[in-house]
């Protein structure tokens, strides 16, 4: 499993002062408040100390301890910034999406494999996993209806297909 992981992307500064815009990638602002640091790369380089962060609307508005000015938080834009997992606590239950891509998606009912997930989207409602197989894309929402169980140790997602999901091959 990744240690580092991605938070969100530095969309613009914020303020003379070297705040920055964060669009945050996580469950929200509350999860950035548990951290003291974030980094600039995968490999926790670059770290950069949380001085603040507050919400505004669908952002966080960020607070580093090295940058002190617009100039400064200029040089952040567009930069992904990531956190890392052993610096916060998430629900028990809960998993980082980034843990679940790679997953093989298995029929807990028949115990046919679908495929492995190759990216979650989010259009509003739900997650939407992509599962890949060596013949096509499915899309299946990730529901309690369809998502029975999530084993990010073995890397498998258990559903119950939904009629409709997937094509008679």
């Amino acid at each position: 499993m990744k240690e580092y992981l991605e938070i969100g992307k530095v969309n613009n500064t914020h303020g003379l002062k070297g705040e920055v815009k964060l669009e945050m990638w996580c469950d929200g602002i509350d999860y950035i408040k548990q951290l003291e640091k974030l980094y600039l790369d995968d490999e926790g380089s670059g770290s950069l100390s949380i001085v603040s962060a507050r919400p505004q609307k669908n952002i966080a508005i960020i607070k580093f301890a090295e940058i002190n000015s617009i100039e400064e938080a200029e040089e952040l834009k567009n930069r992904i910034l990531f956190c890392n997992r052993n610096d916060a606590k998430i629900d028990e239950g809960s998993y980082y999406l980034a843990d679940i891509i790679g997953c093989r998606v298995i029929d807990i009912e028949t115990g046919r494999e679908y495929g492995k997930i190759a990216d979650i989207m989010n259009y509003g409602s739900s997650d939407i996993y992509d599962i890949v197989s060596e013949k096509k894309h499915y899309l299946i929402p990730a529901i309690d209806d369809v998502v029975k169980e999530t084993d990010t140790e073995k890397q498998i997602v258990l559903i119950k297909a939904m009629k409709g999901l997937f094509d008679e091959d």
